[in-house]
């Protein structure tokens, strides 16, 4: 019901859970189930069935001709929403080239008569090209389009990525379920405004903020897709790179929906996707338990205690403020690098680097001497090593 309700301008009209004994090759349920099912769309006048699950090409075929609708699978919803959200060109060619692999192995829908064919020259005899080879043979085509695109777009974000990790601050990435209220947490750190609803994949393209701490500390907060369970292959493959900026945090802020009935299973799957992305286990996580606002006084209470006894967990509402300066905090210490004093000469010539010492206030004392500055700073080895490189 999330899934179907995440795409506008769909009026559900309801859902029911149907047990499948036997799975039947061709039409998914028995002739029983599909009949009844036929005669409840025809009475509410359905034009789109969804099928929370994996139906192959020939049983949707079927489905749509016995029922007369249109029929989408879980990976054909999943998409639907994808597309509908990608706003950068990196996102809305991750979607064609998912939507192209997905289309490529229902080409049996389309084409009922695979005898039709495209003429031959008829030089050596023997059949033409059949119609549904003639589709995936330009939907090939077009996969090897969007790849060389993707790949120069894959090449820039790499170049943002290097000129990001010169950068002496620290990246934060905000992970979760989908739904789970990353982007509110992210508007309120940082003041922006990315779309933010209640309703899934409302963030597809991922997002990045310079915040500073309470501390005084500047850092990089990037917000990701929502996580999802039983997410299609296809689709895990096509939005890797979305994930990209996880592998490079230095800290991870895992955002639930604590207000969920499901939230446990929902952690379960975000730590397997981290797992399955190649996040280290020597990346430190923050676990944020979400919405507040939304439990009933009594366990609200009974959260923020069980939050206050485990460590690097804490319960707020990033709608309302309740509890975020703790989460500052906690990710100000958790970032909190050890810091030395050097004396550094630099020349008259100098003064970019002069200028990038005192923007980011690392300049503890300074006097001018005939051949240049002679300062006196309190770094990071993080700071030490991008000042090299300047």
């Amino acid at each position: 019901m999330a899934l179907a309700a995440a795409l506008p301008d769909l009026e559900v009209a309801g859902a029911e859970v149907v047990r499948v004994a036997t799975v039947h090759a061709g039409m998914l349920f028995g002739s029983g189930k599909i009949a009844e099912l036929k005669a409840r769309f025809d009475e509410a006048g359905v034009g789109l069935v969804l099928v929370d699950g994996p139906v192959s090409p020939v049983q949707q075929r079927n489905l749509e001709k016995e029922w007369g609708v249109k029929l989408l699978d879980r990976t054909g919803l999943i998409l639907e929403i994808f597309a509908d959200r990608a706003r950068t060109r990196e996102g809305v060619l991750q979607v064609e080239l998912a939507a192209l692999s997905y289309q490529r192995t229902r080409l049996v829908r389309a084409w009922t008569h695979l005898e039709r064919q495209r003429g031959g020259f008829g030089f050596v005899g023997g059949p033409g090209e059949t119609q549904i080879e003639s589709d995936r043979r330009a939907i090939d085509e077009q996969v090897v389009k969007l790849k060389r695109q993707l790949e120069q777009v894959v090449k820039t974000r790499e170049l943002h990525r290097a000129a990001r990790a010169k950068v002496p601050f620290p990246i934060v990435a905000l992970v979760g379920y989908t739904n789970a209220g990353k982007s509110t947490l992210f508007n309120r750190l940082t003041g922006a405004e990315v779309l933010a609803k209640d309703m899934l994949f409302a963030t597809l393209d991922p997002t990045m903020r310079g915040v500073t701490l309470p501390t005084g500390q500047k850092i990089i907060l990037s917000d990701t897709v929502g996580f999802i369970s039983d997410l299609p292959t296809q689709l895990v493959a096509a939005f890797r790179a979305t994930l990209e900026e996880v592998l490079s945090a230095d800290l991870i802020l895992h955002v639930r929906d604590i207000s969920h009935p499901e939230t446990a299973e929902q952690a379960a799957d975000v730590a397997e996707i981290l797992a399955s992305l190649g996040v280290s286990a020597q990346t430190p996580q923050i676990e944020v338990w979400n919405k507040l606002d939304q439990v009933d006084p009594a366990a609200h209470e009974a959260l923020v205690a069980q939050a206050a006894q485990r460590p690097q967990v804490f319960a707020l509402s990033a709608l309302t403020g309740e509890g975020v300066p703790d989460l500052l905090a906690a990710v100000g210490a958790e970032l909190d690098e050890d810091r030395s004093e050097a004396v550094l000469a630099l020349p008259f010539g100098e003064g970019r680097r002069r200028a990038w010492l005192h923007d980011r206030g690392l300049v503890v004392a300074e006097t001018e001497e005939e051949d240049g500055w002679r300062l006196t700073v309190r770094w990071t080895a993080r700071q030490a090593a991008r000042f090299q490189e300047i």
